[in-house]
């Protein structure tokens, strides 16, 4: 079982290299593992599709245990920190897939929307699926940034863990999102927020210019959309039946549901996370499940440690740590 509290992560960045902005850009630098990945595409339910990523031939094993990945905005399979954890679950012993939100993977999606922070229902109904499909295997979710958040609403959604999870773990979860949205306008953090904007804004243009979108807006308008708010406000919201980006964010954020989580569920946060607002858990309460882990440097989902003679992502070496402990405890 994970220990419920509030804890020191043991993380220490490499030396010279503990700059919050450091520490988020250097896994791009890192060697990256390539394993042999696996393409499944899982139809939903209401006619559109998820693609999934399976890493290297664990997809075969029906009883392995299982680690499924739930990536951050506009993130893939290709994102660094998702090469690393699928990498090292593997040679944990683990099955390891990424579910890409809908558009991200290879293909647009076909409805008229994409997705959000609080949309748990494909999470929900691709865990189910697995279970069904593997039922004497092992399963726990890991998320990462919007896909931790993301997973924490589900986890605490399903009290009574109807998806029979071992346990979960999110990753620099923005659990107050108008909070992390107002940090994001603020110093440096506004050069995430334009790359953010641009992937968004890329994606959603040729939709706007055929048409495909319900939304009051033209290409032309979207130049004009400056923040992750005020995209929100004119996108996200509207595609998904939220009044707003504040009624979004309100109902979307997990931080308020916390309390009710007794999953074994494990949070890693960075106080100098740049997308963070200082303080971001002080005024919540944690479940009996939930181990919070907070390092004191990390930046977003960087996690760097300088280990044998080389960089190394520490994230991947803490997860793997964890699964360790899962799979001990499962014998």
């Amino acid at each position: 079982m994970i220990q419920a509290g509030d804890f020191s992560a043991d993380f220490r960045p490499a030396p010279g290299l503990a700059n919050a902005h450091l520490q988020t850009l250097l896994p791009r630098v890192l060697p990256r593992p390539a394993p042999d990945m696996t393409r499944e595409t899982l139809e939903l339910p209401d006619g559109d599709f998820v693609e999934l990523a399976w890493c290297g031939r664990s997809a075969t094993s029906e009883r392995a245990p299982l680690l499924v990945m739930f990536h951050g905005l506009e993130g893939s399979v290709d994102s660094p920190y998702a090469r690393h954890v699928m990498a090292s679950a593997e040679q944990s012993g683990w099955r390891a897939l990424l579910m890409h939100f809908r558009g991200c993977g290879q293909w647009p999606n076909r409805l008229p929307r994409a997705y959000h922070s609080g949309d748990t229902a494909d999470a929900r109904y691709l865990l189910e699926t697995l279970r069904h499909r593997y039922p004497h295997a092992t399963i726990a979710a890991l998320g990462v940034s919007l896909g931790a958040n993301m997973l924490l609403k589900l986890v605490a959604e399903e009290a009574d863990d109807r998806l029979q999870l071992r346990g979960a773990m999110a990753v620099a979860p923005p659990v107050d999102l108008a909070a992390c949205a107002d940090t994001l306008e603020q110093g440096m953090a506004r050069i995430y927020q334009r790359h953010l904007l641009d992937a968004l804004k890329g994606k959603v243009a040729p939709r706007l210019a055929d048409r495909e979108l319900p939304l009051d807006l033209q290409p032309a308008d979207l130049p004009h959309l400056a923040t992750l708010r005020a995209y929100d406000d004119a996108v996200t919201a509207p595609l998904h039946g939220f009044t707003g980006a504040e009624d979004y964010y309100r109902r979307a954020s997990s931080g308020p549901l916390l309390g009710r989580i007794e999953l074994p569920t494990l949070i890693l946060h960075a106080a100098d996370d740049p997308f963070m607002p200082p303080g971001l858990y002080d005024r919540l309460s944690l479940g009996t499940g939930v181990r919070l882990e907070r390092a004191s440097h990390g930046g977003h989902v960087g996690y760097v440690e300088w280990r044998d003679g080389r960089l190394a992502s520490w994230l991947a070496r803490r997860v793997a740590q964890q699964l360790d402990h899962w799979a001990t405890v499962m014998r």
